[in-house]
């Protein structure tokens, strides 16, 4: 039996990853779960998984939880995620939250000897080189939850002495594929949400329709695979059946496939190295008998070009690139800004926040809290413009 502990087990990754357990009750034990505000739902997965220690990271919510659960240690706030990575007994931790907000206690883990499935990119994208080498020293396995950087894990495993050439990252497209800048200009966060192929939460969901998803994958990637920029490519394929692919220095190119479904990657992550048998909807190639592939088009899609910039500069850079994305999602969802102007905003912070070529912690954190500020600023300033 695996002891697992799930950062974010209310959200899509962490729902799936209770539907695995659920599925292979003998194989797996809920160690810990943590949510950032929906209490009702945490509870009834508490009630239903009893894990030794739940934790809700909105403290307005602690009591309704604590009253609801007890007989189970309840936790809030950052304390709580810290504590629900260490507890001696877990073997892998989960990071399934939204945002920077799972660089510390993905931190914590891995000094305390857990190993990662890692479905919160942004840890990677924001401290990457930190991440990396301290799950070097620590002996940790990173196992990636994105489909894309599972497949590609998948793609390498019985590859380890062989080099890799390039990696392809396929990319669906979003819902705005094909559409040009000036089709952008007017598009609603409604229109933006309807992802053609995937069910997402509404950040990611934004993420894909500005590219930005594949740019910070590609950050996320370059750190996971120990690869530089132009090694990396990203391939639009509408059909989303090819996760992605690796291309050896002979020439040979591997693919995952499947059937866009996110339990694939969550399954595989808990059981890994093991593949458990399923009943998942398999692929048929009469369902789908073409699978297409463009060039991305950075011009209409600049926040993936503003993601190659920042993974080129390093640093500080993409944690700059990061924090900004956030601010300005987040605005677009609230209709305070337009979907172009996200990207305007992000490359005027990569312009002005400070630059830190070998940042330390500290620095990821401070720099983390005065891209969002000045992000907001903007983000009041654009909303003023729109006003007029």
């Amino acid at each position: 039996m695996k002891n697992i502990s799930i950062l974010g087990s209310t959200g899509s990754i962490g729902t799936q990853a209770l539907e695995v357990v659920r599925a292979y009750p003998n194989l797996y034990k809920v160690d810990a779960l943590t949510a950032q505000q929906n209490a009702d739902l945490l509870i009834a997965q508490a009630l239903e998984f009893t894990p030794e220690l739940v934790v809700i990271g909105d403290e307005s919510l602690y009591q309704q939880v604590k009253s609801a659960l007890p007989n189970t240690q309840v936790l809030s706030g950052e304390d709580g995620l810290l504590a629900a990575v260490q507890l001696p007994q877990t073997q892998l931790v989960l990071t399934a939250v939204m945002g920077s907000v799972g660089l510390k206690p993905t931190i914590a883990a891995i000094e305390a000897g857990k190993d990662i499935g890692l479905a919160n990119k942004e840890t990677l994208v924001v401290a990457g080189e930190l991440v990396m080498q301290l799950a070097k020293e620590k002996g940790v396995k990173i196992i990636p939850v994105d489909s894309e950087h599972s497949a590609i894990f998948q793609c390498l495993v019985g590859e380890e002495q062989n080099e890799i050439e390039k990696i392809l990252l396929t990319a669906s497209g979003g819902p705005f594929r094909g559409k040009d800048s000036s089709f952008l200009a007017t598009v609603t966060k409604n229109e933006a949400l309807k992802h053609p192929n995937w069910v997402m939460g509404a950040k990611i969901t934004i993420d894909s329709a500005s590219l930005m998803n594949k740019g910070l994958e590609a950050i996320e990637a370059k750190w996971l695979f120990n690869l530089q920029p132009d090694q990396i490519e990203v391939v639009v394929h509408p059909q989303s059946i090819i996760h992605s692919m690796v291309q050896f220095t002979d020439g040979s190119i591997k693919a995952q496939m499947g059937v866009p479904d996110m339990k694939l990657p969550i399954h595989y992550a808990l059981a890994y190295p093991d593949r458990l048998k399923t009943d998942f909807e398999r692929f048929s190639f009469s369902k789908y008998p073409e699978l297409t592939f463009s060039k991305a088009d950075t011009k209409s899609f600049r926040n993936l070009e503003l993601a190659y910039k920042a993974m080129e500069q390093a640093g500080n850079m993409p944690c700059i690139l990061n924090a900004a994305n956030e601010i300005v999602v987040d605005a677009f969802l609230k209709d305070k800004i337009g979907f172009l102007e996200m990207s305007d905003v992000i490359e005027a912070c990569m312009a002005e926040v400070k630059f830190v070529a070998h940042p330390t912690l500290n620095d990821y954190l401070e720099t983390d809290q005065h891209s969002r500020i000045f992000a907001s600023e903007l983000v009041t300033k654009q909303s003023l413009t729109h006003l007029k």
